[in-house]
């Protein structure tokens, strides 16, 4: 059997399916140094427990999960699927542990404590390459820079066109399971369905995550789920790259300061607040900016509480220098700040304190809520409600059957190696017959 794509749910699935007694290929579009997708930026995973473990406090029940993911996702959500997320996010840790992927005890490093998720130790990356130690050494073949360009079915299984950088070729398999994410990469898709303001934005993960196997798998029958129109937007530090920027150009300091647009006006979320969550708000106003562009403007007093950034924030001695190291008008600056520290509510947070500072903030895309239909065993729904007994898809690529809008922190790891995890086994099932 063949696995499409090497981030978390192509790795679990691979794994899934060898322990379960399947050859297994694992085709990787990326380069090895940048393999593993967006979960090479993941920071931390979403799990349920009942009490205390060596990496994650207190307790967080399944009734807890399921409430939180009702009040971000609304109705509309497949409730089997949602079921089976919860009930195997008990067992994702013991699972990655089991595989080599070492955890954070509490307490530890500069992320704050939280009792829903657990932090991998040395981040997304450690695990990604722990979890590839553990496929190599279960005899899962891996091929990097293998670039899928066609699926073909027939009665003897699938046929795969696969391009690298030195010759094309065709595999044919048993089973295929589809794990290469949403189309979040694709920027002339971006454009298309989210106009031209798309241009301005920046993707925070890999670019190999085009969307051309969701296109794939469309144009052999397969039924679309979600909205292509609604998407996972955060503010990210206009500086960064375009893609593959991860968690370390997120701006989460906004409620230290004050944000302006270019033309140096006030801008503010109604209901944003200072919880963990905010950024998740911030992103699609940033995003309505003319230019999508933004400052974050800090006295010295906020930078001092601001989390750490991978890029320094612009700095200067007094607002007027400020101004002009942004291009923004100086009077239209100072008056924004002027009219935002005479409100009685920000008094405990008034920009006053020189030095001051800023980061030039762009929206950062997250993912889509747009994928492929999928059932409890992760096969791919045709359009027509029948499905192929070899076909499966896990991962971002079929997220949208679970989050048909908003985000819970941590929760696109849990989902992509549970349900990597499903697909793995289920398509081994299939092979042994």
């Amino acid at each position: 059997m063949t696995v499409i794509g090497g981030g978390i749910a192509g790795l679990c699935a691979a794994i899934a399916a060898r322990r379960s007694g399947a050859a297994v290929l694992l085709l990787e579009a990326a380069p090895r140094p940048l393999r593993g997708g967006n979960a090479r930026h993941g920071r931390n995973f979403r799990l349920t427990h009942e009490t205390p473990q060596a990496y994650v406090p207190d307790r967080y029940t399944a009734d807890e999960l399921r409430a939180e993911l009702r009040s971000v996702t609304g109705d509309g959500t497949d409730q089997v699927l949602t079921e089976l997320l919860i009930e195997r996010a008990r067992s994702i840790a013991d699972w990655l542990i089991e595989h080599g992927v070492h955890l954070q005890p509490p307490g530890t490093g500069v992320m704050p404590y939280s009792r829903r998720t657990a932090f991998p130790l040395g981040g997304g990356k450690a695990m990604i390459n722990a979890l590839y130690v553990a496929a190599e050494r279960l005899g899962i073949v891996i091929s990097y820079d293998s670039e899928v360009t066609s699926l073909c079915h027939d009665d003897d299984g699938w046929t795969i066109s696969v391009r690298s950088a030195t010759t094309d070729r065709a595999i044919s398999t048993r089973s295929i399971v589809v794990c290469a994410g949403g189309p979040g990469a694709d920027l002339a898709w971006l454009r298309a369905n989210f106009g031209s303001a798309a241009e301005g934005w920046m993707v925070r993960g890999t670019p190999y995550s085009d969307g051309r196997l969701l296109d794939l798998l469309i144009a052999a029958g397969g039924r679309a789920i979600g909205d292509p129109t609604m998407c996972h937007v955060v503010p990210v530090d206009a500086r960064g790259p375009q893609f593959d920027g991860g968690i370390v150009t997120r701006i989460t300091s906004i409620p230290l300061g004050l944000v302006v647009d270019r033309s140096g006006a006030r801008i503010d979320v109604a209901g944003a607040g200072s919880q963990p969550t905010h950024y998740a708000k911030w992103g699609p106003r940033i995003a309505a900016c003319p230019g999508q562009i933004a400052y974050l403007v800090l006295d010295t007093q906020g930078l001092a509480r601001a989390a750490p950034s991978a890029l320094a924030p612009v700095t200067a001695p007094n607002l007027g220098e400020l101004a002009a190291a942004l291009q923004i008008d100086p009077t239209a600056l100072l008056q924004s700040i002027e009219d935002f520290n005479a409100a009685p509510v920000n008094a405990t947070r008034a920009i006053a304190a020189p030095p001051f500072a800023a980061y030039p903030m762009r929206p950062g895309l997250t993912f889509v809520h747009y994928g492929i239909k999928v059932d409890a065993t992760m096969r791919v729904v045709q359009a027509d409600g029948r499905r192929h007994d070899d076909l499966f898809a896990a991962g971002m690529i079929m997220a949208a059957n679970v989050l048909r809008r908003g985000y819970l922190a941590g929760l696109g790891i849990t989902l992509s190696a549970v349900f990597g995890q499903i697909a793995g086994e289920e398509a081994a099932r299939h092979v042994r017959g």
